[in-house]
This record gives structure tokens, sequence and C-alpha cells, in this order.
């Protein structure tokens, strides 16, 4: 992996130095735009639309548009004088339980690696968060942008998790949030019984890109000139006569599927890969056993 930004910790008075790295990639399969007669990449020119000139990318500045129609010309000047008082710092502001933030306001995940002068405090912060329980709210500036981030521990690593700001999240306002709608106490037993009978340890290793295996297969059977080998449909099931009944059938569907699926683990067919053995902290080194971090009260609103 190659770091993308190098900045530094700010925890109190202490400072510890560290590089970012993306965490996350897309394994998408890239496309070009061509000419569907013999190939051609297709190219686009950046042409202003007053004089119809090419314009190189060096006489391109950003314009904000106002509401009349105006534009407003930023340059790079005007950038530079922005105040990003976080920027190359990571801040920590304060700390709080997990739970206490929602999953929506998360956009993307890094890791972090400490210079050879700050792994000793790094050690240091990853021990104590990781031992509280907790995680640290940051602010810090990416790409001139500040943002709200989260900083956890993940696989002995520090991830910084940029979060969106509150206005970014948009609220939900739907018609049939304003409707009485009734639940028949049976039909709220069944469901909860569709997902009692679902339940698992989540392991990612068992999903699969099922479409990105499928367009793989297909560009590599043109690049072999065979024919494209087509998957069998499915038969479509017959709708249920209505919801208790949609539910208890599916009941019986996840049960049967629970159970060829115990029945292959058990003759060692598709069994889950063993865990790695947790890492282990400098207090378990020294034979002592670590207390389980105290958990607080969500604060109330």
């Amino acid at each position: 992996m190659r770091s993308i930004w190098k900045g530094a910790i700010s925890f109190g008075l202490v400072t510890i130095p560290v590089k970012l790295y993306s965490a996350t990639e897309q394994r998408d399969v890239a496309f070009h735009q061509v000419h569907r007669e013999d190939g051609g990449r297709i190219k686009y020119k950046r042409v202003c639309t007053i004089d119809g000139e090419e314009v190189p990318y060096s006489d391109i500045a950003k314009g904000y548009e106002l509401p009349s129609g105006e534009m407003v010309i930023l340059t790079d000047e005007d950038f530079a004088d922005l105040p990003l008082s976080s920027s190359r710092r990571i801040d920590v502001l304060q700390f709080v339980e997990r739970e206490e933030v929602d999953p929506i306001y998360f956009a993307k995940s890094y890791y972090l690696e400490p210079d050879a002068q700050g792994a000793k405090p790094y050690v240091l912060l990853r021990d104590a968060l990781e031992s509280s329980g907790q995680v640290a709210i940051v602010k810090v500036a990416l790409r001139q942008r500040e943002s709200l981030a989260t900083l956890r521990v993940s696989e002995g690593v520090f991830v910084l998790e940029t979060m969106l700001w509150p206005d970014e999240v948009r609220t939900p306002d739907f018609p049939f949030l304003e409707e009485d709608i009734e639940v028949r106490k049976q039909e709220l037993s069944m469901a909860t019984s569709l997902i009692e009978s679902m339940e698992g340890d989540f392991d990612p290793g068992e999903y699969k890109d099922a479409y990105r295996e499928a367009l793989q297969a297909v560009i590599d059977a043109k690049v072999e000139g065979r024919e494209v080998a087509r998957p069998a449909e499915e038969g479509e099931e017959e709708p249920a006569a209505d919801l208790l009944s949609a539910l208890r059938a599916s009941v019986e569907a996840a049960k049967k599927s629970r159970g060829e699926k115990s029945g292959k683990a058990a003759s060692g067919k598709g069994a889950p890969a063993k865990k790695p053995a947790a890492r282990k902290t400098a207090s378990s080194k020294s034979g002592e056993k670590k207390e389980p971090a105290k958990s607080r009260g969500r604060k109330s609103a």
C-alpha cells in the first residue's frame, strides 16, 4: 500500500506522527467508452461554452453559480486562504461509546501507521482506547475538506472513519410513517421467528460478488473466443396467499437451509476457517488479566 497523507494525531499535549492509507478498494470491472465499429477510445475535450475554444487544464478554475445565473470564480489563492485549523492534524475532540455513533454518518475508512518515532505513543493510545471500549471523535482535513471522523482499533491498528456532517444526512420523510398501520400479534410473532431462524455469526468470506464474477467470465470467454455459458434461470415461486403464510413458509425454508449447512459443516465440507489467534497486549504478555471495560450509560439528549 502507498500512503496518501502524512500528519499527526493530536491527543492533549501528545503528538503522534502517522501515515494514512486507504483501507478499502472497489473491485469493480473497469470499462472504457469506445467506438462500437472499431474499438477506438472515446476522448473528451474541455470546451468553453462562451467562445467554443478548447481550454487547457491550467486555465480551468472552480466556479460557483448564483441563483441569478452569474458565476463566482474562485482561484487556488482563494482556497489557500481558507482556515483549516486541523490541516495535517487529527485532533482528538472527545471519547464516546461505539453505540452512540450511528453508522449512517460513516463515509470512508483509512488505516493509520505510525512513523518510527511515533510507535510507542501510538501503541499506548491504541491499547488505552481498545481497553476502554470507546471510540475517539476527531477532526481532520483531507483533500482540502474538513471532516469529523472516528478513531477506533481494528487488527492492532487505528482505523480512521470519516463522517458526514449532520446536515448532509437526509431526514426520512415518507407518507407511510404518518399512517396507522396495524400489525397482528401472530404476524409479529412469525416475523420474530423468521429472524431467530436466520441468526448466525457474520463471516464476510461466505459472500461473493456474483455479478462481478459472471461479468469477468463473459470477458474471459470473449478473449478466448468461447461461447458464453449462461446460468440456468431459477423457477419463480408461487406468491403466498397472505403475509402470515409467506412468513411461515420463509421460516420453514430458513430452517431447511440451516439444516443443510450444518450437515455440510459436520462432514467437514464448507466449514468456516479458523479465526486467527487474538493479538496479545502488553498486559497479557506480563501475565496480568485485563479487567473488562466498564459500560457507561447512554447520555440522554
